[in-house]
C-alpha cells in the first residue's frame, strides 16, 4: 500500500503543480458564469415569470428575492455540474502525459502491482476533482448565503456534498475508459475543447433539459453527469421551493412549485420513463460500478502489452 499511496501522491502533485491545467479545468465553469451574467440570469428569471403568469393570484406572494435566490442556485448547480465533467477529465491528462513521455514504462518497471497503478491514477484524479469542485461549491454557497437565506439544514448541505463526490468519482471512472485511446496530449486537449462546449448543454446548465424533445432528453440522460446535476439541483433547491410553497399558503395546492420542478428538470426522463431521486441515484451508482470494472479490465490488457 505504501507504493500505491506514493504513486497516488505523485499523480496528485503533478496535477496541482500545473497551474495552467487547473485554469483549463475550470474553463467551462468560467464560461457558464460569464454566460449567466450576460444572458442566462434573465432567461431563467423570464422562465420563472412565465410560470407565474399562469398563477396570477399568487404572483404577489413571491418576491424578487425568492426569484433571485432561485436563479442564483440554478447557476450554482450548472457551474458545479459542468465542473464535475471537465475537472475529472483534465485531471486524467496525467495518464496521457505519462504515456507520451514514456513515464508509464518506468512505473511498470517497478514492483508495484498493475491494479495499484490503475487505482492510483483513479484515486489521484478523483481526489483532485473533489478538491476543486468542493472549493467551487463552498464558495458558491457562501456567496449566495450572504445575499439571502438558502433554507438548507445540515443534512441538506451534507447531501449536496455527497452528490458532488458521487459526481466526481463517476465522471473519473467513466473518463478512465476514454483516456487510453489518446496517444498525445494535443489530441487529449482537442477532445477537452469539444467536451467543454457540449457538457453544458448535456447537463442542462445553459438550457433546461426539459425544453428538449423526448429523444434528446433520453440521449442527455444516458450520461450519469446529467443525473448527478439533477440530483444536485434537487438537494440545493428543495428547501427554497418548500419555503416558497409555504409562503404561497397552499392556495394553488403546490401547482407553482410543481411547474418550476418540471421547467428546470428535477427528474430525469429516459426512454419514456421518469426517474425520481432514488432511480437517478441507482442509475449513477450502476454506471459507476460498471465503469470501475471495465476500467480495471481495459488497463490490465493495456499494461500486459
Amino acid at each position: 500500500m505504501k507504493m500505491y499511496i506514493g504513486l497516488t501522491k505523485r499523480n496528485l502533485l503533478v496535477y496541482l503543480k500545473d497551474k495552467q491545467s487547473i485554469v483549463f479545468s475550470l474553463l467551462t465553469s468560467m464560461i457558464v458564469f460569464a454566460l449567466y451574467l450576460l444572458f442566462l440570469k434573465s432567461t431563467f428569471a423570464d422562465a420563472i415569470e412565465n410560470a407565474l403568469n399562469g398563477f396570477p393570484f399568487i404572483k404577489e406572494k413571491i418576491g424578487a428575492a425568492d426569484i433571485d435566490m432561485l436563479t442564483s442556485i440554478l447557476l450554482l448547480s450548472g457551474i458545479v455540474g459542468s465542473a464535475m465533467i471537465t475537472v475529472p477529465y483534465n485531471c486524467l491528462q496525467t495518464v496521457v502525459n505519462d504515456r507520451e513521455n514514456n513515464v508509464d514504462r518506468d512505473i511498470l518497471a517497478t514492483p508495484i502491482r498493475r491494479w495499484q497503478i490503475v487505482l492510483s491514477y483513479f484515486s489521484a484524479s478523483g481526489l483532485s476533482a473533489i478538491l476543486m469542485n468542493g472549493m467551487i461549491l463552498t464558495v458558491g454557497l457562501v456567496m449566495i448565503g450572504i445575499n439571502g437565506d438558502l433554507h438548507m439544514g445540515a443534512s441538506d448541505i451534507a447531501s449536496v456534498y455527497a452528490v458532488m463526490i458521487l459526481g466526481c468519482l463517476s465522471s473519473t471512472a467513466l473518463f478512465m475508459m476514454i483516456i487510453p485511446f489518446f496517444k498525445t496530449s494535443s489530441a487529449c486537449g482537442a477532445f477537452f475543447g469539444i467536451l467543454s462546449a457540449v457538457s453544458g448543454f448535456v447537463i442542462g446548465a445553459y438550457i433546461p433539459i426539459s425544453q428538449f424533445s423526448d429523444r434528446v432528453q433520453t440521449v442527455c440522460n444516458i450520461f450519469p453527469a446529467s443525473h448527478v446535476t439533477i440530483l444536485l439541483r434537487n438537494a440545493l433547491l428543495n428547501g427554497t421551493l418548500e419555503n416558497i410553497d409555504k409562503n404561497i399558503g397552499g392556495i394553488d395546492e403546490g401547482a407553482f412549485v410543481s411547474s418550476i420542478r418540471d421547467i428546470f428538470t428535477f427528474r430525469a426522463n429516459m426512454f419514456g420513463r421518469t426517474l425520481e431521486v432514488s432511480g437517478m441515484c441507482m442509475y449513477t451508482l450502476c454506471v459507476f460500478a460498471i465503469s470501475l470494472i471495465a476500467m480495471m479490465v481495459l488497463y490490465s490488457k493495456r499494461y500486459k502489452k
